[in-house]
């Protein structure tokens, strides 16, 4: 089967998957090992998914990339052939990652992370902080930020009308300019 009707196939089944099982059902079928109460939306896990294991309650944001080889192995050989550099991925439990976040090979992410969109995550993150940027820094710990999401963001009960879109419009921020950003050290 040539290379474009076998990607034609793979988004094909994709779909498929997405729209009978759901996200987290889809990633479990590529080999993701992945915990209770889950939002993913990617399905960016290479060509090693079997090497991510995810937590529970961990929300994956879009076009997360979880990069489980090094591919520089690529260039270096000798008599004994190419080199190859596989290392697992590692998620804890009530995790946030944000979108357009990678994940390069062999980093372990504790529990109670948050980590910020766009980040470049190559080195493991401990227990109950928040990171962002490229590469992924510390800024905050996860109870600094839990203390001030509790005091500036409003709550569950704060949200009035029926549908979705009138329980989100009644609480979304107006004027961004003027709104309280979180302390990022």
């Amino acid at each position: 089967m040539n290379r474009l009707l076998r990607n034609v196939m793979d988004k094909i089944k994709w779909n498929y998957l997405l729209a009978f099982w759901g996200n987290t059902l889809a990633v479990r079928s590529l080999g993701v090992t992945v915990g209770k109460d889950c939002r993913i939306y990617t399905r960016l896990f290479g060509g090693e998914p079997w090497l991510v294991s995810i937590g529970d309650h961990v929300a994956v944001g879009p076009n997360v990339e979880f990069m489980t080889h090094d591919g520089t192995g690529w260039l270096v050989s000798d008599e004994r052939g190419r080199r190859h550099h596989y290392a697992p991925i590692s998620i804890g439990n009530n995790v946030y990652i944000g979108a357009n976040t990678c994940i390069l090979p062999g980093v372990r992410i504790g529990n109670n992370v948050i980590i910020g969109a766009a980040s470049l995550v190559n080195k493991s993150i401990p227990d109950n902080c928040v990171v962002t940027g490229s590469p992924a820094k510390y800024r905050i710990s996860f109870d600094e930020f839990k203390q001030f999401a509790l005091a500036h963001y409003p709550a569950e009960s704060d949200m009035v009308g029926k549908t979705f879109r009138e329980r989100v419009d009644s609480v979304v921020d107006r004027n961004p300019a003027l709104s309280i950003r979180i302390p990022l050290g």
